[in-house]
């Protein structure tokens, strides 16, 4: 019986027929574990009658994912070739996951279903992103299911769908029983409802299972006693049937059950159906849910769960179509080294050429934690490989320490081809996390060596990694110099990846010497990117066309790449590029006055505790900016993290970001003006052109007005026009690249008019330290008639909250708990849930961060 679901299957059905129409969505299940999600599936399957083509799947809760699993299910329900296509794509994401999208599209109007995806690999939710990005005209409902946990896999699920386009994907949450549907239920059992709601606080799969418990017994203590009492009544042979299915995560193939148990799987199979512990499926058993395999699991002592999990291993085996991450699942966990060191390397370098970079690198640390009866060249390139997925994923300190291990262990075979790529790099590893000294030492060190050899492809990527450290240090002869040696030698190797790396490098030092030739250069480097599916130097070549936009002010050409970019690095999980460009983005939200966006963008960045400081900054430039203008007092932290980064690592391109803040503020008073005029100059001595320095030049001449600007040739036109005196012409430029804090900085060097244009879009920004300062220059011109301004309560009150509602968030702005709360506010933590919720709603947040960040986008903080 399904009670209380009316509500989101009449929402399922109302999806279903509007994919039907060509309005395709995705439908996201979400619940607690055992919720009763599958139960709603199932009751919608149902019901979706016979013109649309069903098509299911689920992951799996193995140790590692299998990459792409619930993508090879739907492929075989459609009856399309998924290996043959992959071997097609040679890997590559996008163009499978086009096909995918034909395959599936050509089946007319369409369900799939995909649940449990907080189990899901990287892979899988990128083709879930890249669906969900496309699904909107086609004819296709994606229904997945997922957990409301805190577990590292839900909030993966929760990241993926964020990703996609708030239109193509609609929420629906599956809540648990009510009391009155318990009592309901446990009265038609001629049960204790209040006893049953008591212990389950109505969660749909224990209720199921304390009222199938024995009545005459009384209430078992738990879920999993009561389980455990229902497999008890079991025959021996049934329930040794029931350990080896506990077993196989989500599912057990029958041939598999068959070659493991023998010719009487049959009948003890169907006594554990008949006794309501496994459902049959035809082609395979399963648990009717998670909650119970789990139970039976964790009964087995560890001899049988061993000798059940190589049992499985050996049927598995059996079948060459059987997925190399299950066969390490069960390898694992029967402690079979020697089938662990076989598989776990396979399946890393499975996982890693559909972009699973996460599974990956987890493949890799089950294989070396294996790895000591290998040799070391074995060793090595686990480590080696363990090192490269890292990096990829933003885990630098792990990718440094694999890394070192390797180099080790080259050195100690004498391999100096080898151990000069290790040490290129360890060099590229220690600059992701701002430790620009060692980059040099490390890549200077791979270079010498690696000149001692023939000449090979190591070298080539030395010369181009030095030529990347020179371009990232404004050196631009040395860029170009070392980047010619690589771009030579990798077109004599017939390297393309060698070369699209080298040529990034030279066109992004080249936009300050010859602008066209720079962006060819990385046009050039782009196309070879993509062409060869080299992904990493694919986010690269966008996140440095990018920057190249921005600091021409280009703003369109920048936003272009900076969507392509992000879209490319989240469809083949390159999070390390993403978030740097996300950073990136946030700057360029804020100069096109979207200020709520850009905190929310950046915010996306900073909360996240494993992303490296390198990837962190461009996200700390815009909330730092963002924070002075609006007068919050917490822009101090994030300047202390900058400073921290800069004493590490003191490169033009961070330094002069943070030179300009730092005027800023002290333009607006807190500031140091001496300290700041020093960090000019600074970076004035650090340019390698006066291109380079528009803007810093302008915010010297506001600081220090009898300060001579210098040549201004060669820089951006609206920096050019305001420091020969032409607010008038630099605030036009402004206003055509949709920049208004810019635009208005512009006009305060002019007249009454002008000033009170200014202070007009300070205000509707939301600049209140800055538009109180234009009301004193006001003054002190003896203007008169100035407006004062939205005071808090006012703009509380455009938000909706109450007084008591804004106590609340200022608490929550401060990282107090509900616990906290309610105790400092003394009222209850129930009342405080409330208002937390009220809060929540009234800024449309979906979080305690993203509210804060709403909060201080409108001023009320």
């Amino acid at each position: 019986m399904l009670l209380e679901r009316q509500t989101q299957l009449r929402q399922l059905e109302a999806l279903l027929v509007d994919a039907a129409q060509g309005r395709g969505r995705v439908a996201a299940l979400s619940g607690e574990a055992g919720a009763g999600k599958t139960a709603l599936v199932e009751a919608f399957v149902n019901r979706a009658g016979q013109g649309v083509t069903l098509l299911r799947s689920a992951c799996e809760d193995l140790s590692i994912p299998d990459p792409l699993g619930p993508l090879y299910d739907l492929a075989r329900e459609a009856q399309w070739e998924l290996p043959r296509a992959i071997d097609h794509w040679q890997g590559q994401k996008l163009p499978l996951f086009s096909d995918a999208l034909d395959v599936f599209e050509a089946k007319g109007p369409s369900l799939l279903v995909i649940e449990d995806l907080h189990w899901a690999d990287d892979a899988t939710l990128d083709f879930v992103r890249f669906l969900g990005r496309r699904i909107a005209n086609s004819h296709i409902l994606l229904l997945i299911t997922a957990r409301t946990d805190r577990s590292e896999g839900q909030m993966r699920v929760r990241r993926a769908l964020g990703e996609i386009p708030a239109g193509n994907i609609q929420r629906i949450e599956v809540p648990l029983l009510s009391e009155a549907a318990v009592l309901s239920l446990a009265e038609a059992a001629g049960r204790d409802g209040d006893a049953i709601y008591r212990a389950t606080a109505g969660n749909a799969f224990f209720v199921t299972e304390l009222l199938a418990a024995e009545s005459d017994t009384g209430l078992p203590a738990s879920v999993r006693d009561a389980v455990l009492a229902r497999a008890e009544r079991l025959s021996p042979g049934a329930r040794s049937m029931l350990d080896a299915v506990s077993v196989f995560p989500r599912r057990a193939d029958a041939w598999a059950l068959s070659g493991l148990c023998g010719i009487a799987a049959a009948g003890q199979l169907a006594e554990c159906v008949s006794q309501g512990l496994l459902e049959d499926f035809g082609d395979g058993y399963a648990f009717r849910h998670e909650i119970a395999r789990r139970a039976i699991e964790m009964a087995l002592t560890p001899r049988l769960r061993r000798e059940y999990n190589q049992r499985a291993l050996a049927a598995l085996q059996e079948n060459p179509d059987v997925a190399t991450a299950r066969l390490v699942h069960h390898a694992v966990e029967a402690q079979n080294l020697e089938a662990v060191r076989e598989l776990a390397p396979l399946a890393a370098r499975e996982a890693s050429r559909v972009g699973a970079h996460h599974d990956a690198a987890g493949h890799y640390e089950v294989a070396l934690r294996y790895s000591d009866g290998l040799p070391m060249e074995s060793q090595a390139a686990l480590y080696e490989g363990h090192a490269f997925e890292c990096h990829l994923i933003g885990r630098v300190d792990a990718a440094i320490e694999s890394q070192i291990e390797a180099r080790r262990l080259r050195q100690a075979l004498g391999d100096r081809l080898k151990e000069g790529d290790s040490l290129r790099c360890l060099s590229r590893f220690a600059y992701l996390i701002g430790e620009r000294e060692t980059a040099d030492r490390f890549g200077a060190q791979a270079v010498e060596l690696l000149e001692t050899a023939p000449d090979g492809p190591e070298l080539a990527m030395a010369y181009s990694n030095l030529s990347q450290l020179a371009m990232l240090a404004e050196r631009l002869d040395d860029t170009l110099s070392l980047g010619a040696k690589a771009i030579e030698l990798a077109e004599r190797l017939n390297r393309p990846d060698i070369l699209c790396h080298a040529l990034n490098n030279v066109g992004a030092a080249g936009q300050w010497l010859d602008f066209a030739k720079g962006r060819r250069d990385l046009a050039r480097s782009l196309g070879i990117a993509l062409a060869e599916n080299f992904q990493e130097h694919a986010a690269r070549a966008f996140t440095n066309c990018a920057c190249v936009e921005m600091n021409r002010l280009n703003l369109d050409e920048a936003d272009a790449f900076l969507e392509r970019g992000i879209a490319y690095c989240v469809e083949n999980d390159l999070a390390t590029w993403r978030d740097y460009m996300r950073g990136v983005q946030a700057q360029l939200l804020l100069r096109r006055g979207r200020w709520n966006d850009a905190a929310a963008v950046a915010h996306d960045v900073i909360d996240n505790e494993v992303t490296t400081a390198l990837v962190r900054f461009p996200s700390l430039v815009a909330l730092a900016r963002l924070r002075i203008r609006r007068g919050d007092p917490s822009a101090e932290p994030v300047l202390d993290e900058m400073k921290r980064f800069l004493d590490n690592s003191m490169e033009l391109q961070r330094l002069a970001p943070y030179a300009a803040i730092m005027a800023e503020r002290a333009r607006l008073g807190p500031g140091d003006r001496d300290e700041a005029l020093r960090l000019i100059d600074l970076a004035e001595s650090l340019s390698p052109t006066r291109a380079v320095f528009g803007e810093l030049a302008t915010w010297r001449q506001l600081l220090s007005p009898d300060s001579d600007p210098g040549e201004t040739s060669g820089m951006a036109e609206p920096h050019r026009l305001l420091l020969a005196g032409d607010w008038r012409g630099a605030a036009e430029c402004w206003a055509g690249m949709e920049a208004p804090f810019e635009r208005a900085l512009a006009l305060l060097q002019g007249d009454e008019p002008a000033l009170r244009v200014a202070l007009d879009i300070f205000e509707g920004l939301g600049a209140r330290p800055v538009a109180q300062h234009v009301r004193g220059l006001m003054r002190q011109s003896g203007v008169s008639y100035i407006a004062r301004g939205p005071r808090q309560a006012t703009r509380a009150n455009l938000a909706g909250l109450t007084q008591r509602q804004m106590e609340v968030l200022q608490l929550i702005e401060r990282g107090f708990s509900n616990k906290k709360i309610a105790a400092h506010l003394t009222i209850s933590p129930k009342t405080v849930d409330h208002h937390v919720s009220a809060v929540l709603e009234k800024l449309e947040a979906v979080s305690r961060g993203e509210a804060t960040a709403a909060a201080r986008a409108s001023g009320l903080l």
